[in-house]
């Protein structure tokens, strides 16, 4: 009879008994490039206290004790297209059918701080978003939405404040305080200059604006996040996952450096500042990468800036799933890509999520697509078991192994950007935006080349191609909106508008704060077009230098 021996054997004595030695090992990396071995074992652990508890310091396993057993993750949906009474309609549509959250996804020209009726805006109004032009839309958008019950995500960077002093005011039309108001605006204006190219003004007044935001939003709006941080642009850029680790942190530190230089108590203002992360296919680096954010954003707000609060210390985040692994071709298959994604932001501990519909890199999504899109997330929550327990991949030798290593990656990008005079000198220097260009098109290498599979693009590309139904935008829906905004200057005190507009570009040449003044300018039914003008007035444009 064979004897079974049951001792315990070595990692390396394993390697032996199955030919598993070194040299024959086939190299495997994760999407960013980074080495994986065949096997991790204890010995590939960190530290038992860099792991810790859920809830506590360094939040590596969540910032909340119970996590999804106490509350599930807000299911946000992005939505915006044609004009504010189409993106309403929208809205309701979702409130109706179990989402929980509303994230607003503004047209280009709003983005780029133009009314509908400017030059630049032709062909564009309503096509990726919704066209908000002054707060008369701003209305219309939350029409019948009761905005101190939903919470609600704005995605607009450069003319953020504007934005936002518009829905404050039409929130004060519906008998709302600011006080009242729940939710996130993106306001990232370094990831504008790094990644996604948004931009109205230079790097220097422009962050000046965003101090503003926070100062104002910390003494007035304590239940608002001013700014969400964002790693998602950077990496639809073409970032990997450290880069987008390393320079949405560096990025946020930057803010908390800024509003610490005006005198703010980090405590202050530190728990309403969010973060914003993609989730993209390479499952395990994306779940180790929000691990890895939590610990050392808590590090350094603690270590570094002397945080006291625990809510100081909560990296609390959004995520979206990746648009940049949507693939046009064969595009059914972008429901699994999603759930996958999707999937790694739960286990991965986020506080939000969206998630992508199938037909996006066609159009708009369709309604049909949106719901499926929504469904995804709402059968992970309920038919999986993910959310029984808290953190369940936490101590996996590999989880815990990339989490370290990713960590280590950020800290090195950290160390070259102070070497450079720190975030706001490295992106005039174009540093951050050449490394993600670089890393960009290493890999669209590996794609073109077949050294990385993409499936239905480069591999199994078999079977013929279904027709897809994609969203179309009225054309029509721009002559509409561009009579609206005329229609708005047409009928409203022009003295006035003249009178906010002069004292905002006053303040901008002095050391004041804009929020009170761009309320003002929002209250008299000034455009965004107008306000952005008048602040360029005085701080002028900006143009980026190539980076090749």
């Amino acid at each position: 009879m064979t004897t079974v021996s049951t001792a315990p054997v070595s990692f390396d004595d394993w390697r032996r008994a199955y030919g598993l030695s070194p040299e024959r090992d086939v190299p495997f990396t994760t999407l960013s490039g980074e080495e994986i071995a065949p096997l991790y074992t204890e010995a590939d652990l960190p530290e038992a206290a860099q792991i810790g508890l859920p809830g506590q310091f360094p939040y590596t396993r969540g910032v909340y004790p119970s996590m999804y057993r106490g509350r599930l993750w807000t299911m946000r949906q992005f939505a915006g297209y044609g004009t504010a009474e189409d993106t309403n309609r929208r809205f309701h549509y979702l409130l109706e059918h179990g989402q929980t959250g509303l994230s607003t996804a503004f047209d280009m020209p709003s983005l780029m701080g133009h009314d509908s009726d400017h030059d630049r805006s032709l062909g564009e109004v309503g096509r990726e978003g919704v066209a908000i032009d002054s707060v008369c839309d701003m209305e219309t958008l939350f029409d019948g939405i009761p905005l101190d019950e939903v919470t609600v995500s704005m995605t607009i960077n450069a003319p953020a404040a504007i934005m936002l002093a518009f829905y404050v005011v039409a929130a004060e039309r519906q008998g709302i305080a600011p006080d009242k108001l729940g939710g996130t605006i993106q306001t990232d204006i370094l990831k504008e200059y790094i990644a996604q190219k948004e931009w109205c003004f230079p790097v220097d007044p422009a962050m000046r604006l965003v101090g503003d935001m926070i100062e104002w939003c910390a003494g007035e709006m304590p239940r608002w996040h001013p700014v969400s941080i964002s790693g998602y642009h950077i990496r639809e850029a073409g970032s990997t996952a450290a880069q987008e680790l390393a320079f949405t942190l560096k990025d946020g530190l930057t803010y908390v450096e800024q509003a610490v230089a005006r005198g703010l108590d980090v405590d202050a203002f530190a728990p309403r500042l969010s973060f914003f992360f993609n989730a993209h296919l390479d499952f395990f680096e994306e779940i180790a990468k929000y691990r890895a954010a939590r610990r050392i954003w808590a590090k350094e707000l603690r270590d570094t800036f002397g945080a006291r609060k625990p809510e100081s210390l909560r990296m609390r985040f959004h995520t979206q799933t990746a648009g940049v692994s949507l693939t046009a071709q064969q595009p059914l298959n972008n429901i699994v890509r999603t759930a996958i994604e999707a999937l790694a932001a739960v286990l991965g501990g986020t506080q939000s999520l969206h998630t992508n519909s199938y037909d996006e890199a066609l159009a708009l999504p369709t309604e049909q697509a949106v719901r499926i899109a929504l469904r995804t997330q709402q059968i992970i929550a309920s038919e999986t078991g993910v959310a029984n327990t808290i953190d369940p991949l936490g101590g996996a030798y590999f989880v815990e192994a990339l989490t370290d290593q990713l960590q280590e990656r950020a800290y090195e990008y950290f160390h070259r950007i102070d070497e450079l005079g720190g975030m706001v000198e490295a992106v005039k220097q174009g540093f951050p935006q050449h490394e993600i260009a670089d890393a960009a098109y290493e890999l669209q290498q590996e794609v073109d080349s077949g050294q990385r599979t993409v499936v239905g693009v480069n591999r199994y590309t078999e079977g013929e191609e279904q027709d897809t139904e994609i969203l179309r935008i009225d054309p029509e829906l721009e002559r509409k909106q561009i009579d609206r905004v005329q229609s708005i200057r047409a009928d409203r005190d022009g003295d006035a508008v003249q009178g906010a507009l002069h004292a905002i570009k006053e303040a901008a040449g002095a050391d004041r704060n804009l929020m009170p003044l761009l309320l003002d300018a929002a209250r008299v039914h000034a455009t965004e077009g107008e306000i952005v003008v008048a602040l360029q007035e005085v701080w002028g444009d900006y143009r980026e230098q190539p980076q090749f």
